[in-house]
């Protein structure tokens, strides 16, 4: 697991990350189980990550409105392939963003991320906005966590033997800043074909 502090330019992001959620507005998804979740979600790229009864999965379409996801902003895509390439993975080409919306009080319990075909690509994680913590056990749910604090800018990349750890965002605390106000944007890329 690679922590790249400061990496990303939230000023850079900020305008192409309103348009992509113009087109696909942040959402509630709903579990396999039935639960509503707490953090709103939206995509870009060829596909996008859905959870529903049916399941967890990548959609080409929006389930909101039936139209293909916005296209992913070349400043995106350049952003996580110079990230992962940092971390030494050198033939990540992401072909979906998951956008996360958090808000005070809002968290992301432990979860592996594992809807791609292959686990070979890193997951790169981009935070931007208010400070969150985020938190990891390995490769069993249970056991020891480890806490790493991430703030506006800060880019995590986690492949190897990391790719498949259960992490989560701990409940974020209230907060401002000066581009994103009290939201919390996590911008997930993965190579899910």
């Amino acid at each position: 697991m690679f922590l790249l502090r400061g990496f990303a330019d939230s000023r850079q992001l900020q305008p192409e990350l309103g348009r992509v959620l113009d087109t696909a507005p942040p959402r509630s998804m709903q579990t396999p189980r039935g639960f509503q979740m707490s953090v709103l979600l939206s995509n870009c790229g060829r596909v996008g990550w859905v959870s529903d009864r049916r399941g967890y999965r990548y959609s080409p379409t929006d389930p909101n409105n039936g139209l293909a996801w916005p296209a992913m902003p070349a400043t995106f895509r350049s952003l996580a392939t110079r990230a992962a390439l940092t971390a030494g993975f050198d033939s990540f080409e992401p072909d979906v963003c998951l956008i996360n919306r958090y808000v005070p009080d809002t968290q992301m319990g432990l979860h592996q991320d594992r809807d791609e075909a292959s686990f070979d690509h890193p997951i790169v994680s981009v935070s931007l906005g208010i400070d969150a913590r985020f938190y990891f056990t390995g490769l069993e749910r249970k056991g020891k966590s480890t806490s790493i604090d991430l703030s506006d800018g800060d880019v995590m990349v986690f492949g190897g033997p990391a790719r498949l750890y259960y992490h989560g965002v701990r409940k974020i605390k209230p907060s401002i800043h000066p581009l994103f106000g009290s939201v919390r944007w996590n911008l997930t890329f993965r190579q899910a074909a």
